[in-house]
């Protein structure tokens, strides 16, 4: 039987379906994620989701490839750790994070992964806002070493000064409407004044989420993303190989800056960005 696939995941790719996509742009997609709560109304994987379609979509348009999702993320330090308190209270909040030098040093090693494989512009899209600072100080440190571009940033980022990110609530909900529907369910938006789980991080406006919205902010945000993508050009150059124990220098710069990890900051994120 002979099949076609026109899929753009690492994962899923012949050899041969790698080379020519490598070729044709040396691009490279990850998409970060978390598994966290959003209300009532829609699924723990919403983060994830959204970044997945950021960069498939993406991939599609501008060409690359999409490598495997990293489906964890920062949480519960710096600012986090009010804000999850604040909006759960003693819940359990079924959280999927890790601690920030686990994820950061596992981001650098993936980076190098990267650009062993060729790949010379790296585009890293968390759908998980507030972390995406400390992921630009590990690729500002591996961009010392390696000679390659990386794009790292937030998907409400995307649409700074279109549309106004939030939790849970209508700007997000709206995203997760238009990518997978059946991953929400508006009927239980009031279910947070019943519930014994309480608000579960739940946006106020989470009721007023739509599917059509949600595609427009998707498309301002594959814009965004497609010209800066373009605007990094295209370096021919194959740097060598980068070793293990190379790699292991770049951490060591890394955690020497810990003191300006954003994640291990009580300083809210979007104030902070706001005064970089």
């Amino acid at each position: 039987m002979i099949t076609v696939n026109d899929t753009v995941r690492w994962e899923e790719l012949l050899p041969h379906q790698f080379e020519t996509r490598l070729s044709a742009a040396p691009v490279v997609y990850l998409p970060l994620g978390l598994c966290e709560p959003h209300g009532h109304a829609a699924a723990f994987g919403l983060d994830t989701v959204k970044a997945v379609w950021l960069c498939e979509q993406a991939a599609r348009r501008y060409g690359g490839i999409v490598a495997p999702t990293q489906g964890y993320q920062i949480h519960e330090t710096g600012y986090h750790a009010p804000w999850l308190a604040a909006v759960m209270g003693k819940v359990n909040p079924r959280l999927g994070g890790v601690p920030p030098d686990v994820l950061l040093r596992m981001l650098l090693f993936q980076l190098r992964a990267f650009a062993n494989a060729g790949f010379r512009t790296l585009v890293l899209v968390t759908g998980h806002h507030g972390n995406q600072a400390d992921l630009r100080l590990v690729a500002e440190e591996f961009t010392r070493t390696c000679p390659v571009q990386v794009v790292a940033v937030s998907d409400p980022e995307l649409v700074r000064g279109r549309h106004h990110g939030d939790h849970a609530g209508r700007y997000e909900l709206s995203q997760l409407m238009y990518i997978r529907p059946d991953l929400v369910d508006l009927d239980r938006v009031p279910d947070r004044a019943t519930s014994p789980l309480g608000r579960f991080a739940q946006g106020d406006d989470a009721a007023d989420a739509s599917a059509d919205y949600g595609r427009r902010i998707l498309e301002d945000s594959l814009n965004e993303l497609g010209r800066r993508i373009l605007a990094t050009g295209t370096d021919e150059h194959s740097p060598p190989p980068l070793t293990i124990d190379a790699t292991e220098e770049i951490w060591l710069r890394i955690v020497a800056r810990q003191s300006q990890w954003r994640t291990l900051s009580d300083q809210d994120p979007d104030l902070a960005e706001s005064t970089r």
